[in-house]
């Protein structure tokens, strides 16, 4: 499915309007720690995920947005969202506890993203041009026009990317330019990200992994 809509139409109003749906999630972060324990394995106990070079890097969760986590879960378990590593864990917990493990991360304090360490400057230049202000040249807007001031994330649709692995981010772009992810508001994210290259996913990514996650 290609995405035709203009994307300048994402303004800031719009962005906004999705930020604001968000809802308070009413979790139990004692709880969610005993129901996280089959998180471990990937997201490791302090949240911080794993970046595998070469393969499935698993996110950091430590710090994110509930309601966001939240949502993930949800639609991981709704098969919304498709992950053959994922699936099993997230059918494990019942919707309180979905909520509880949000909560549980969310409280946690973010960690630092990795897999930038050996890149080059001007991959890394283009990459901040890209986050901070896009290339409207080929109607891109910059990663910040929704994932919010820093990309430290806007609500339950918009992540916080900034310190997140430059492995998971350049995953998930690809899953929706192959449109194995299409859970994102309006498609806003598969109209983006069909219009980048692989250099531009690569420099975006390492960027990103590299600012402050908090």
């Amino acid at each position: 499915m290609k995405i035709l809509s203009t994307i300048p139409l994402i303004t800031a109003g719009l962005v906004l309007g999705f930020a604001h749906q968000a809802q308070a999630i009413e979790g139990d972060a004692t709880r969610g720690q005993a129901a996280a324990a089959v998180c471990t394995a990937c997201h490791q106990a302090d949240g911080s995920g794993m970046f595998m070079p070469g393969g499935e890097s698993w996110p950091r969760l430590a710090g994110l947005d509930a309601a966001y986590i939240y949502k993930q879960l949800k639609d991981f378990n709704e098969g919304k969202r498709q992950n053959a590593s994922m699936a099993p864990f997230a059918a494990m917990l019942n919707d309180q506890q979905m909520r509880d493990v949000a909560v549980y991360y969310s409280e946690m304090p973010a960690t630092q993203g990795k897999g930038a360490e050996s890149v080059d400057d001007e991959l890394l230049k283009w990459g901040e041009t890209l986050a901070t202000h896009g290339d409207w040249s080929r109607y891109i807007p910059s990663c910040n026009s929704c994932h919010g001031p820093d990309n430290l994330g806007a609500g339950e649709h918009f992540p916080a990317i900034s310190g997140q692995h430059s492995g998971y981010i350049e995953a998930q772009i690809l899953a929706w330019q192959n449109e194995t992810r299409q859970n994102d508001p309006q498609h806003l994210m598969l109209a983006i990200a069909e219009r980048l290259n692989p250099y531009d996913i690569q420099a975006v990514s390492a960027w990103l992994s590299m600012q402050p996650s908090q």
